[in-house]
């Protein structure tokens, strides 16, 4: 999906700013990289988060330092401590 594609060069890519774990949240610096983006990022119920892409529904994210947190309730964005990297799970269908 073509949407993935554009929220992993915001995030893994080329982020606007590194992310720093010390000065800020992995929510916090993902919110800010895809609104730099572009994205709309809005609050979500039951996620940490939401974006709203242009003529499409709403994708849902949580994000978490520990990859076992990780399950199918909506997309991820996991931040690897050891690899100072963040990967993007997409919701398996």
């Amino acid at each position: 999906m073509q949407i993935f594609q554009v929220i992993e060069e915001a995030l893994i890519t080329s982020p606007p700013i590194p992310h720093n774990p010390y000065k800020e949240s992995l929510k916090n610096w993902a919110m800010y990289c895809l609104r730099d983006r572009g994205f709309k990022v809005v609050y979500a119920q039951n996620a940490d988060f939401a974006i709203e892409p242009k003529g499409s529904q709403k994708l849902y994210f949580k994000v978490t330092n520990n990859p076992a947190d990780v399950n199918d309730s909506c997309n991820w964005i996991v931040w690897d401590s050891v690899a100072k990297s963040a990967s993007i799970i997409p919701l398996s269908t």
